[in-house]
């Protein structure tokens, strides 16, 4: 039997053309995978804090399960002046969440990426400055920034904001 291996194992490695083709499929492999890791790292490029347009929070984007989701990790002014207390949720529409901390609330929901258009679409982004909720998609521009376009309906009525990635 080793005689028989190793008489196989000679003849591949004499043959030219049986080393072309067993190289042209160890590349094809090799960029098959390369290709799946690459569309993952780029769907990946949007974990992290970020800080947002106004410079008065820091937003954290995490994924599970190829749904990219974000929070409110930090405030700039995290205690209500009026009342001297952690700020409420107090804009929100539904009586029953107004009384939840600002500080935590999940903001971004539901983003999955699309790797053809390199952008995470079918989101939505709630305001707690205003209480309201939008759709949404976010796509990098060329500059590193995060572009984040809210909108009601389609996205050419709406308004997009751009967050920087915070340095820690």
């Amino acid at each position: 039997m080793p005689d028989l291996l190793s008489k196989f194992i000679h003849q591949i490695t004499l043959n030219p053309m049986t080393n072309k083709i067993l190289s042209f499929l160890f590349i094809l492999t090799f960029s098959i995978a390369s290709f799946g890791v690459s569309a993952q790292n780029n769907a990946d490029r949007v974990l992290g804090k970020w800080l947002n347009e106004d410079g008065d929070a820091h937003i954290e984007i995490t994924e599970q399960d190829g749904v990219f989701t974000g929070k409110l990790v930090w405030l700039k002014f995290p205690i209500d002046e009026e009342t001297g207390k952690p700020k409420l949720d107090k804009k929100n529409p539904d009586e029953k969440l107004k009384t939840r901390p600002t500080l935590g609330l999940e903001m971004l929901t539901g983003f999955r990426y699309d790797s053809s258009n390199k952008e995470w679409t079918d989101g939505e982004i709630y305001d707690p400055k205003s209480g309201k909720t939008y759709s949404c998609y976010m796509k990098f521009e060329d500059s590193g920034r995060l572009k984040i376009r809210g909108y009601i309906g389609i996205s050419l009525i709406g308004k997009t904001t751009y967050w920087t990635a915070v340095k820690e």
